[in-house]
C-alpha cells in the first residue's frame, strides 16, 4: 500500500497471505469501509463472508471477490434484527464449517441538533452502532470458542473520544462500541479471543460526505478543507481496510484491547 498526498493508491508493499485459510465475516460489507475491507480479507487469503442489508451493492462486491479468484459469500441481512443476525450466522457457519474473523462494521449516523433527537431516532442508531455489534458477537462467540479462538475487530469512531456537535447520539452510540471491544477483550482474553476496535476519523465514502454534508446544513463547517486543519486529509476507505487487516491478523497477537486510531493526528492534536 502507499499512500500519496491525495489519498490512497492500491500496490506496492502488500504482503500477501494474512489471512490464508481464515474464514472472516464483514458486516457492513458491501459499501465504504466495509466493502474495501471484504475485497482486503479476501486478497488476503480470507474466504469472506458479507453480511449486508444492502443485497445489489453486496453481491456486486462478492463478483468482484470471485472474479479475482477469492471465495466470498453473501447473506443479506439487518444486523440490527436479532432473528436476521441469528440466520446470517447459522448459515456462515454451515456453509464455511467455522468462523475465525469477524469484523463488526455496519453502522450509521444521526446528525441533528440535540433537542431535536427522538426517542426513535435513539433507538434506531443504538440498535443499527451497538445492539447489531452485542448481537453479532453473541452469535460469533460461540463458534469461536468451539475452534479455540479468533479475533474480532469492531468499528468504533474518533467520536468515542472526540465530541461533535450535532452529533450527540452517534457519538453516544460509538463510545459504547469502544467500550465494548474493550469489555469483550479482558473477558475472553483467556480463552483465546482478541478484540480491539478501529476508530477512523472522517471517511472518503459517500456515508462520509452525507455526514459533512448535514453537519454544513446546521452551520458547522465540515467541508474538507476545515477538516484538513484536523486530520490533514479525508481518510480513504481501504486505510480502514488496513487497519482492521492489521488487528484482524495474527501480526496483531498480542494486541487486545486496544483501539487504534486512523485519524492521522486528529484526537492527538
Amino acid at each position: 500500500m502507499s499512500v500519496a498526498a491525495g489519498g490512497y493508491t492500491e500496490g506496492a508493499g502488500t504482503r500477501p497471505g494474512r489471512l490464508a485459510g481464515k474464514i472472516a465475516i464483514v458486516s457492513g460489507g458491501a459499501t465504504g469501509a466495509g466493502g474495501a475491507a471484504s475485497r482486503l480479507f479476501a486478497r488476503e487469503g480470507a474466504q469472506v463472508a458479507l453480511v449486508d442489508v444492502n443485497g445489489d451493492a453486496g453481491e456486486e462486491v462478492v463478483a468482484q471477490i470471485r472474479a479475482a479468484g477469492g471465495v466470498a459469500e453473501l447473506f443479506t441481512a439487518d444486523v440490527s434484527k436479532r432473528e436476521a443476525v441469528d440466520a446470517a450466522v447459522a448459515g456462515i457457519a454451515r456453509r464455511f464449517g467455522r468462523i475465525d474473523v469477524l469484523f463488526n462494521h455496519a453502522g450509521s449516523i444521526v446528525v441533528k441538533p440535540f433537542l431535536d433527537t427522538t426517542d426513535d431516532d435513539y433507538d434506531w442508531l443504538m440498535d443499527v452502532n451497538v445492539k447489531s455489534m452485542f448481537m453479532m458477537t453473541r452469535a460469533v462467540l460461540p463458534h469461536m470458542l468451539a475452534n479455540g479462538g479468533g479475533s474480532i475487530v469492531c468499528t468504533a469512531s474518533i467520536s468515542s473520544v472526540a465530541a461533535t456537535p450535532l452529533e450527540v447520539l452517534y457519538c453516544t452510540t460509538k463510545g459504547a462500541c469502544a467500550m465494548f471491544a474493550r469489555a469483550i477483550a479482558v473477558e475472553y482474553r483467556d480463552r483465546g479471543i482478541r478484540c480491539n476496535a478501529v476508530n477512523p476519523g472522517f471517511i472518503d465514502t459517500p456515508h462520509g460526505r452525507r455526514e459533512m454534508s448535514a453537519l454544513t446544513k446546521y452551520g458547522f463547517d465540515a467541508s474538507e478543507a476545515a477538516l484538513s486543519v484536523q486530520q490533514g486529509r479525508l481518510c480513504a476507505p481501504e486505510e480502514v481496510a488496513q487497519a482492521a487487516l492489521f488487528l484482524a491478523s495474527d501480526d496483531a497477537s498480542f494486541i487486545n484491547g486496544a483501539h487504534l486510531y486512523v485519524d492521522n493526528c486528529f484526537t492527538a492534536a
